[in-house]
């Protein structure tokens, strides 16, 4: 697939071998949400180093010096259930962020995402909203997400996600053209039952072991 106007390969050596190791279908569980939550600390470097800096004063211990702030504080949206597994290493990256839920299941025989709960913390037109979910596949969900939060008042949104397919960035820059994208991978396509090829499977089966 060509360059798609912001969207971002990581292709960073430690993200593409962590990659690597979670597409293999011998990873098990306990390593896969290890491997899980290293990938994404890694992606969360690149995919914040647009943030918005203020200036501010600190006082060393000798002196006043210049530094900076974040100017807006940062939301972390995992989409449930997958995102679980990416949002303990991000925090560890932004203890500051706050955290909202979102949780959508998509219907087998017709690939639409439906939510079963909503939660997230008020004034989000004052924040950097980072949605994160391990597979961008269909797009369904992601829109989904996102019609939500840009209802909710959100207007900085950035999405991290790990594996994407051709279909899901298509149909979310049908909803969100100028939406920043970060992703590891974009990857063949989709097989006929909504599933990203060459991918790692179910993101979500993987981590729990379910």
């Amino acid at each position: 697939m060509p360059p798609v106007r912001n969207v971002t390969v990581i292709a960073h050596p430690l993200v593409q071998h962590n990659l690597s190791r979670l597409r293999d279908a011998r990873t098990e569980p306990q390593e896969f949400r290890r491997l899980l939550g290293e990938i994404s600390a890694l992606m969360t470097y690149e995919a914040t180093r647009s943030l918005s800096l203020k200036k501010i004063t600190v006082r060393t211990p000798l002196e006043k010096t210049a530094g900076h702030q974040l100017a807006r504080d940062v939301v972390l949206v995992p989409v449930l259930r997958a995102g679980l597994g990416m949002l303990d290493k991000i925090l560890e990256l932004i203890p500051h962020g706050r955290v909202g839920f979102i949780g959508l299941k998509r219907e087998e025989s017709t690939l639409r995402a439906h939510f079963y709960h909503k939660s997230l913390p008020k004034k989000l037109e004052h924040c950097e909203v980072i949605l994160i979910d391990p597979m961008l596949a269909t797009g369904g969900s992601a829109v989904a997400a996102l019609d939500f939060l840009r209802e909710q008042g959100a207007r900085n949104i950035r999405l991290v996600s790990l594996v994407a397919a051709p279909e899901g960035i298509r149909r979310v820059r049908k909803s969100h053209p100028t939406l920043p994208i970060f992703t590891a991978a974009i990857d063949r396509q989709l097989n006929q039952v909504g599933y990203i090829l060459p991918g790692l499977g179910d993101a979500g089966d993987r981590l729990f072991g379910t």
